[in-house]
């Protein structure tokens, strides 16, 4: 039965529903879901704020399917944040699209309850011409798994700060590592695939930079079309449509130079509502 009630989040009037609905396998409903971004929003709404996201949307929990949605659904609370945006090369054939933009609290609780478990931005902010975040993807080819990802990582870290960059790594949530840094240049793309191409060439048995999925079992492909301005990257903060609710989670240097198994890395939303009350957001200075 799909039972509803109406909240009232800061002013808001939200409309909730199917609350007990699992959405993941180890029995993380729907209100629990709600419940973490509501806990997490403090921390995690800086980071939303002023970019389009696209949800991705689990109506029947993490099993059932899923879609990729970028343009503003129907029956969207106008007061809810939306900016119509250039959309060049569209899949749909489309020259804009109508984005969210999620910069409060009742909007963020609003994306929830779509079950949009994943949200996705841009290195860009809405009204910027130019990127103002650097990613670089580390995704590891199996048997390769994050263990080596932070071997990658290390690397990367030394390489971007002789470029004055100081990089911040956070879990995907899945199963890579991403290192974000302020964006030193312009061409943002362009500089993260010279990195690649350089660490390949002096790292050739541990990564790869090159696209083609033959190239990389047991390597870790570092990803720079990531800076691409039409893709997007999970959000930090993010859950992930995994067996367990884990979340796309900052680390400190220490835990990447310190992980061994894949294990030491994976965190669920109630270890990362933990790590927030015990040390913020280690990606504030990101904010800056």
């Amino acid at each position: 039965m799909n039972e509803k009630v109406t909240v009232d989040v800061e002013g808001r009037h939200v409309t909730l529903s199917n609350l007990d609905k699992l959405l993941y396998p180890n029995g993380f409903t729907k209100g629990q879901v709600i419940d973490y971004y509501s806990r997490i929003a403090p921390v995690m709404l800086p980071h939303l704020a002023g970019r389009a996201v696209t949800r991705k949307r689990y109506p029947d929990g993490v099993h059932g399917p899923v879609f990729f949605e970028k343009n503003t659904p129907r029956g969207t609370p106008a007061w809810v944040h939306t900016e119509v945006l250039a959309s060049p090369g569209s899949s749909k054939d489309r020259d804009t699209i109508e984005y969210v933009v999620i910069d409060d609290l009742p909007a963020l609780v609003w994306t929830a309850n779509l079950a949009a478990l994943e949200l996705h931005t841009h290195m860009w902010k809405v009204g910027r011409t130019t990127p103002d975040l650097l990613v670089l993807d580390l995704d590891p080819g199996p048997p390769a798994s994050i263990v080596e990802c932070c071997e990658v990582a290390q690397l990367l870290r030394d390489r971007l700060a002789a470029d004055g960059v100081e990089a911040y790594a956070k879990t995907s949530g899945n199963k890579g590592l991403q290192l974000y840094g302020k964006a030193p240049v312009r061409d943002t793309s362009g500089y993260a695939k010279g990195l690649a191409e350089q660490l390949e060439r002096s790292h050739p048995d541990l990564v790869v930079s090159r696209m083609t999925k033959a190239a990389r079992p047991g390597k870790v492909f570092v990803d720079w079309s990531q800076n691409n301005p039409a893709k997007t990257t999970v959000t930090v903060y993010s859950l992930r449509a995994r067996d367990e609710p884990t979340v796309s989670t900052p680390i400190t240097w220490d835990e990447v130079a310190g992980c061994r198994t894949a294990a030491d890395l994976v965190f669920t939303s109630d270890d990362v509502l933990d790590r927030v009350a015990a040390d913020g957001d280690l990606f504030a200075p990101l904010l800056d």
